[in-house]
């Protein structure tokens, strides 16, 4: 039953030539992935470090795969060996949890031989993402934005910034209250729906003027005005 077992999953030894192989069209592949990933990228600065390690992963997963070779008894040594690693590193952003995963896929294709099936799938699966990062049709359109400043209470029933916000927005929320000095001093955040979105810049000038209020800063879509 031993043998059946692994029978299925076998595959010719490679050469040292194949070895090569398997290694350089993983690195291909792996450098096609880090370049779909660094054109589809939409936060505010991508790591350098996740970028290069997508390139290294599918190398060493080929290298895994080409090691492992046939040999289930070296298969279940090595699944043991690599469980002793930690990682401790918590990927928050699940686009990067699918490129990890795009990676490996295409490691393990490059480390088995299947050449054909590792450069298409990196085509594929690689101008899907960039083709779903592109597109407006996938993505809700966001309204509302979040709006961050400092005010100096003056006990007024109104607070002077309170027209302005009237004046450019639709809707807004306050969030939170936070007081940052003894001398009344607080930090205030809004959730606001701008009636305009063009005249973003000139809202947060006005609310500038406004007495009392310092430091302003809108945010919508990892942008700052």
């Amino acid at each position: 039953m031993f043998e059946e077992l692994q029978s299925i999953v076998s595959f010719p030894t490679k050469t040292g030539l194949g070895i090569v192989m398997n290694i350089l069209v993983a690195f291909i592949c792996g450098y096609l992935i880090s370049w779909v990933y660094r054109r589809s990228y939409q936060g505010p600065g991508y790591s350098i470090s996740f970028v290069n390690g997508l390139v290294l992963l599918s190398m060493i997963t080929a290298i895994v795969i080409t090691v492992i070779g046939n040999n289930l008894a070296r298969a279940f040594g090595l699944v043991g060996a690599m469980s002793i690693i930690r990682f401790r590193t918590a990927v928050k952003n699940i686009q990067d949890i699918i490129y990890l995963f795009f990676a490996l896929a295409m490691g393990m294709a490059a480390g088995v031989g299947l050449y054909s099936i590792a450069f298409i799938g990196t085509f594929f699966v690689g101008g899907a993402i960039y083709l779903f990062s592109k597109s407006t049709l996938s993505m809700p359109r966001k309204e509302e934005y979040l709006l961050q400043f400092n005010f100096l209470s003056s006990n007024d029933k109104k607070p002077p910034y309170q027209a302005v916000l009237d004046k450019y927005c639709k809707k807004h929320t306050i969030i939170n209250v936070k007081s940052i000095s003894e001398e009344d001093l607080l930090e205030l955040s809004y959730y606001v729906k701008l009636k305009d979105i063009d005249k973003s810049q000139n809202f947060t000038k006005d609310l500038r003027k406004s007495s009392g209020v310092q430091y302003v800063n809108l945010f919508f879509d990892e942008e700052q005005f």
